[in-house]
């Protein structure tokens, strides 16, 4: 296998539009689940959970139970308790740092400001089986903890009745309120319009898979969501200053997540290319999701030689993704020239796996492009901003004249008469 290619080569191409999925396939299914368990509630959650999750649900066992939880906090090793412990102080911390504050400023006779109010409900979703990363749950989890949220509850399927026991000790420890036993399409549907059993949210966060995904996208505007996230990547820029080893530990560490991972390597020198790509090659034979690692690496990934590190930035912003690795000389200085990213590691110290843990930003991220215009999940996200208005009789007085001449000029004359009355 071959991972080094120039920028002319027809794989960029390849991998910019790996993450298109024909949507249609999948779509009829997913608004029938929808429109059954906005319909028939409890009902149709249950019978669709039986269904795909091989898991008798009731009204008495869809609630993790605190004996459940007791049984979860007991059964995770110790240091990885105190691991998650620690992560949850570093992820609380920095996004307690995104919160905003009511503000109220006075100007010509009118108080104008800004109300800040934490959402009332929120629902977030974690995938079970393999994909069930407790990490995930904290990072969607604990913003919605630092904007003040009043309840968090959680779904997550217990597949054949099993539940993912670090999953769900972690999020019992992060704050979560309530864990509901129920999964997919039909899960993001109950907490979107609710159901006897499982409260009504005012947003859904969380990944999933194109089941989830689709019904996410459909229940928007009922309820508001996070984002559509595609397929994970990472793009690093090295130099002659890296060391060849800890690159192909970092594109192997994002490829062994899915076939359809992306990992990419602009560098300027060809030597140092080759021995990233054999230190690749020799890391790959070792780990566990091999397979997986592999097809990534064959289809998605790459090492490009581009011709400086001026290329380098300008391919980078143009591809705008999701994580950004500088192992160069003088990452805060060139940080400067990154335009697009979701999240940025700067040197040789600092993989991109202390981002996805422990750290403290957010790994929920944009994919695709898409870093471009959206940002990482974060405190923001999980309140809402009000406009205060309020006027003096003078400042009426004073302002309503062009207030008046406006809705006219817009044929608005209710609008007009409005201010007009109280003028007289």
């Amino acid at each position: 296998m071959s991972l080094i290619i120039n920028i002319a080569s027809p794989k960029l191409e390849t991998i910019r539009q790996r993450g298109e999925v024909f949507e249609d396939r999948y779509l009829e299914t997913v608004a029938d689940i929808v429109r059954n368990v906005k319909s028939k509630g409890d009902e149709a959650l249950f019978e669709y959970t039986r269904k795909f999750d091989k898991f008798d649900v009731n009204n008495q066992n869809i609630k993790v139970s605190q004996k459940e939880y007791d049984e979860a906090i007991k059964n995770v090793p110790e240091n990885t308790i105190e691991a998650i412990h620690k992560a949850r102080e570093n992820i609380l911390s920095f996004h307690k740092l995104q919160m905003e504050k009511t503000w109220l400023i006075e100007k010509d006779g009118a108080i104008l400001g800004q109300k800040i109010t934490p959402l009332e409900r929120v629902g977030v979703y974690a995938p079970g089986g393999k994909a069930a990363y407790f990490s995930s749950a904290m990072m969607n989890i604990l913003p919605a903890v630092a904007a003040g949220v009043g309840e968090i509850i959680m779904s997550t399927p217990a597949v054949s009745g099993v539940l993912n026991q670090t999953l769900i000790a972690a999020a019992k420890i992060c704050g979560v309120s309530d864990i509901y036993k129920i999964g997919g399409a039909q899960a993001i549907a109950a907490m979107a319009y609710g159901t006897n059993n499982v409260p009504k949210v005012d947003k859904i966060t969380g990944p999933g898979n194109i089941y989830v995904a689709l019904a996410k996208k459909l229940v928007f505007g009922n309820v508001d969501i996070d984002m559509i996230a595609g397929p994970s990547e990472v793009l690093i820029i090295a130099d002659n200053s890296a060391n060849p080893e800890f690159i192909a530990a970092d594109m192997l560490a994002q490829c062994e997540h899915d076939e359809l991972a992306c990992a990419l390597t602009l560098v300027w020198d060809k030597p140092l290319a080759e021995s990233i790509e054999k230190a690749v090659l020799r890391q790959v034979e070792n780990l566990p999701r091999k397979e997986i690692a592999l097809k990534s690496l064959e289809n998605y990934s790459a090492i490009i030689l581009v011709d400086n590190i001026d290329e380098a930035f300008n391919i980078s912003n143009r591809v705008a993704p999701e994580h950004l690795e500088l192992c160069i000389n003088s990452p805060f200085e060139n940080m400067t020239k990154v335009k697009n990213a979701g999240a940025i590691f700067l040197g040789c110290n600092t993989p991109e796996a202390l981002g996805d843990y422990f750290a403290g930003p957010n790994h929920v991220l944009p994919t695709g492009g898409t870093a471009k215009f959206f940002s990482p999940l974060g405190t923001y996200d999980f309140f809402k901003r009000s406009s205060i208005i309020s006027c003096d009789e003078k400042y009426l007085q004073t302002s309503g004249k062009m207030v008046i001449n406006m809705a006219r000029t817009e044929n608005l004359e209710a609008h007009a008469r409005s201010v007009e009355t109280r003028l007289k």
